[in-house]
């Protein structure tokens, strides 16, 4: 970002400059990539090979919680602060806290082990904001992503949701 301009122009410039709309977890977003291949997953569904996003997250903004049946989900930082992912794999209690950012960021700034890349595996819960002024970063989803594959925890009946999941990400 240019020294001169501020976190809220930038922000500004990214949505305008890559096209970017609200999405339905929060932040903003634009499919880059829909693989021309498709492939069969195991439970049967026909799925693109690959499918690939940016993704936006102002300071103060989150990505709810939610899951990608069937898909893991890579998530790559390009831009901005650091940001703070969690996760709750499949059958395991306790939730994670990954950071993603850039290789030069300091692990004592924010707490722990920062790296530029993280993968969510698939079926995990997994919720996001940033930890700076903002944050840019790319999903790439294999098998391919697909909305009947996503699921907002809020949008389901309380007894159904992991008792392990943030209240502030919901």
């Amino acid at each position: 970002m240019p020294d001169d301009m501020a976190s809220s122009e930038r922000v500004q410039v990214l949505i305008d400059r890559l096209g970017l709309q609200p999405h339905p977890e929060g932040g903003y977003y634009r499919e880059v990539f829909r693989s021309g291949e498709q492939i069969h997953r195991g439970d049967g569904a026909v799925r693109r090979a690959l499918t690939t996003i940016f993704f936006l997250l102002p300071q103060g903004a989150v990505s709810r919680w939610h899951r990608v049946r069937g898909a893991d989900e890579v998530w790559h930082h390009y831009e901005g602060g650091p940001l703070e992912l969690r996760v709750l794999p499949r059958g395991q209690p306790e939730v994670l806290r990954w950071l993603l950012g850039p290789v030069s960021a300091s692990a004592t700034e924010v707490g722990g082990d920062v790296l530029p890349v993280r993968t969510v595996p698939a079926d995990a819960w997994q919720a996001a904001r940033s930890l700076g002024d903002y944050v840019l970063v790319g999903c790439t989803v294999g098998p391919g992503f697909d909305f009947t594959d996503f699921t907002l925890a809020s949008d389901l009946p309380l007894d159904q949701r992991p008792d392990a999941l943030v209240a502030e990400f919901l």
